[in-house]
């Protein structure tokens, strides 16, 4: 069996293989794909060692913090891509959806019980470190004697290799300049293994299936509204899956990567990948993506830069657009996670001090005009340039980078205090967005507030010296035309 280096493997249960187990149990939370998943390479692993069959449980409850139409049936078309994988991997996969909040509860500690070894994700996403830590819990003290382990794979550097947090993206880049060519190998399985019938001899036991029946009816379900949902939030207009996000993958390659530099900040092109959605629900890995583009360039380890010095380009050896994707994939996301590691990354205090010191000192500044919560919602504000960018949000699940940015600063500047600007972004990011409860989201709310930026002068009401942005700027820069009409108050595509 492979070894997987101490930062990417977290013993949580240090125990020998129960005796007597029937199989590898694998919990897939973070890591919803069947393709390029450290976790579920160990599990395999673990169950061709012990010679034994392997089961996949992926559920989704019912009761998570802005569950919605739009996030349920994300990840039930996952659930759609993964059955399919599974089937023809011949691997005993049960995926469970909660009909109603706590009705899933047992089902872990029933699959466990019989389980030689359970297997897990490890994820800074949402609240899933806090499940996970839940469940060891409840095995400890149900006495169930299985060896429980969770595996990092949310990025290409793991969480736990830096020593410290990093208060800039060009400070972790120097980081990775230093660190990320001896991570850079490790590779997930590209494809599932078929060499074998891995499956469950005789099915999924009746008792568990029984009491916790596999969410088949659901997953190609149009109609989700008998569930305890925001059924406001309605469904993306693009579909989930790692099917999709592969798709999205290529085309972004294929059509997309070579302009991403010089039209990706104008919001009348679609030039972003569109990847953070899958990114954000585990159906595609940051190491597909990013050796994707590598090997589309034919590039190879002695093209890298001897040089650490932070910079944003060169140090790949590729053309300029690559280099800034890479730089969005690896850095920014990845400064997320390691921002992740501080327990109040989601508070205000995680702000820089000078953040905090100038945001504080205007505090009290007038505000020309103050929006509620429920105006920003609506996107019925004074001006049509944020509407647009929150109704993009609200209807599609997505925002486009430069807008969010535009969208976050308008929000400081017409709300009473920055605490609550800083909980008015949360709320409508995480509500409507895809890749909204994510490190990485976090990290753009934050910035917007002071995180990963410098003073900037001059020192101005209300902002002091964030960074200052206005959407009279913005449209002086950029082609806006299009972008205020297609997600105008008519909902008009034109």
């Amino acid at each position: 069996m492979e070894i997987l280096s101490d930062w990417r493997l977290r013993v949580l249960r240090d125990a020998p293989p129960a005796a007597g187990g029937r199989y590898v149990l694998y919990w897939m939370i973070g890591a919803r794909r069947p393709t390029w998943n450290l976790a579920l390479d160990r599990a395999v692993d673990w169950a061709d060692q012990l010679g034994l069959p392997l089961v996949v449980l992926e559920a989704l409850r019912a009761d998570y913090r802005w569950a919605s139409d739009r996030f349920h049936r994300f990840v039930l078309d996952g659930m759609r891509d993964n059955a399919q994988a599974f089937a023809a991997a011949r691997i005993s996969y049960h995926p469970y959806l909660e009909t109603a909040p706590r009705e899933g509860r047992g089902l872990l500690q029933a699959l466990a019980a019989d389980a030689a070894v359970v297997v897990t994700d490890r994820t800074p996403v949402f609240d899933l470190a806090g499940v996970v830590e839940s469940a060891v819990r409840v095995l400890d003290v149900a006495g169930v004697p299985v060896r429980f382990e969770a595996i990092d794979g949310y990025g290409i550097v793991p969480l736990d290799a830096p020593a410290t947090t990093f208060p800039t993206a060009y400070a972790f880049r120097r980081y990775l300049q230093r660190a990320l060519p001896g991570f850079l190998e490790t590779r997930p399985r590209a494809t599932l293994l078929n060499d074998r019938d891995r499956r469950l001899p005789g099915g999924m036991p009746a008792a568990v299936t029984d009491r916790w029946p596999a969410a088949t009816r659901w997953i190609d379900a149009p109609d989700l509204s008998s569930l305890v949902l925001d059924h406001d939030v309605t469904v993306a207009p693009f579909v989930g899956g790692e099917a999709a996000g592969r798709a999205a993958l290529a085309t972004f390659v294929s059509d997309r990567l070579d302009r991403y530099v010089d039209d990706r900040s104008h919001p009348d092109e679609d030039l972003g990948s569109n990847l953070s959605p899958y990114l954000h629900f585990g159906q595609l890995s940051s190491h597909e993506v990013v050796w994707r583009i590598l090997d589309h360039y034919g590039w190879t380890p002695d093209r890298l830069s001897s040089t650490v010095n932070g910079a944003k380009e060169g140090w790949w050896g590729l053309p300029p657009a690559a280099e800034a994707f890479l730089d969005q994939v690896i850095t920014w996301r990845e400064l997320g996670g390691n921002a992740s590691r501080r327990d109040d990354y989601t508070r205000y205090e995680s702000l820089p001090s000078w953040a905090q010191a100038t945001l504080q000192k205007h505090a009290s500044d007038p505000r020309l005009v103050v929006y509620t919560l429920d105006a920003f919602d609506a996107a019925t504000t004074h001006d049509p340039i944020w509407n647009a960018a929150q109704r993009q949000l609200a209807r599609e699940g997505r925002l486009h980078n430069y807008m969010r940015m535009l969208w976050g600063k308008k929000i400081l500047e017409w709300t009473a205090s920055p605490r609550e600007a800083l909980d008015v972004m949360v709320e409508l990011n995480n509500r409507y967005a895809l890749d909204g409860r994510d490190p990485n989201s976090y990290s753009g709310i934050f910035w917007v507030l002071g995180r990963y930026d410098r003073p900037w002068g001059p020192e101005r009401p209300i902002f002091g010296t964030i960074r200052y942005m206005t959407s009279d700027s913005a449209a002086r820069k950029l082609r806006l035309k299009q972008y205020v009409r297609r997600y105008g108050e008519t909902g008009s595509l034109l």
